[in-house]
């Protein structure tokens, strides 16, 4: 958004955009069940898989997840580039862990182990969030199930979290991954918002930014659902755009005509 239009809509800061704090986070009603069930799962020391669409409120959900965990009860570790091999994707989870990288995968993974065990006397669980999972090499993903697997497989010490599009739970139906998806007690897939969830989430960032008035109007927001198919990413970027072309306009409220011209030239971008 330009400077104008926030000065148009009396708005202190930029409303819809990914870069916002913790204590302006905001999780859609629709979702609260599922991040329930997933600190339950968590407490209960279950390893996770977590799939979604882009867009649909992955991070949103470990933000918050994250906030209901005690750093006393638990220890998180966030690992976002799973690009690495198994050597570097060590290295990362010893970096995250505060230990010295070592010379070999197998040192590597001793070291983290043995960390994990220490974590657990501490009676600190271990918990390892995974984020892009789907894009993990296969030489990385046939090794997870590894540290899943202590005291003979009887004994739960490490919650893996793995968070990624819909084809990592394709990915690890395959044969060659069973051993560890079987180790990944509660699976969900992370649906798009409701239209209320829409409506909720404008008001919740505009009021959040400044302004408590209805700037979005019922017949837009609908317009802006159907358009996004309930995608934050999307509803994010063309939320803004709609209210620089109505403050460009000399207008309070954003109405179906606004969110219809934005589409349009939206269209036409991508076509070019």
């Amino acid at each position: 958004m330009n400077p104008a239009s926030l000065l148009h809509f009396n708005l202190h800061k930029t409303p819809f955009t990914k870069e916002i704090n913790d204590s302006d986070l905001w999780l859609p009603p629709s979702k609260l069940p599922l991040v329930d069930a997933l600190e339950a799962a968590i407490r209960a020391r279950e390893s996770v898989l977590l799939v979604g669409d882009p867009g649909v409120g992955k991070t949103c959900i470990l933000r918050t997840l994250r906030h209901r965990l005690s750093h006393t009860d638990f220890r998180l570790t966030y690992c976002h580039n799973a690009t690495l091999g198994k050597r570097d994707f060590y290295r990362q989870l010893c970096a995250a862990l505060g230990l010295t990288p070592k010379a070999t995968a197998a040192s590597l993974f001793y070291a983290v182990s043995s960390h994990v065990e220490e974590l657990t006397k501490e009676n600190a669980h271990p918990v390892f969030i995974l984020d892009e999972a789907h894009l993990l090499h296969q030489s990385t993903l046939d090794h997870l199930h590894i540290l899943l697997n202590y005291a003979w497989d009887s004994r739960a010490l490490l919650t893996l979290v793995l968070v990624g599009l819909p084809d990592l739970a394709d990915r690890l139906q395959l044969r060659h991954n069973r051993s560890l998806e079987s180790r990944l007690a509660f699976r969900r897939k992370i649906g798009p918002l409701s239209d209320e969830d829409t409506a909720d989430y404008l008001r919740f960032r505009l009021q959040a930014a400044g302004n408590k008035s209805e700037i979005f109007s019922r017949d837009a927001v609908v317009y802006l659902h159907e358009a996004t198919q309930g995608l934050l990413r999307d509803l994010d970027r063309l939320a803004a755009a709609a209210l620089d072309v109505a403050a460009a306009r000399g207008r309070d409220r954003v109405e179906r005509d606004i969110i219809q011209h934005i589409l349009a030239v939206d269209v036409q971008y991508q076509q070019h």
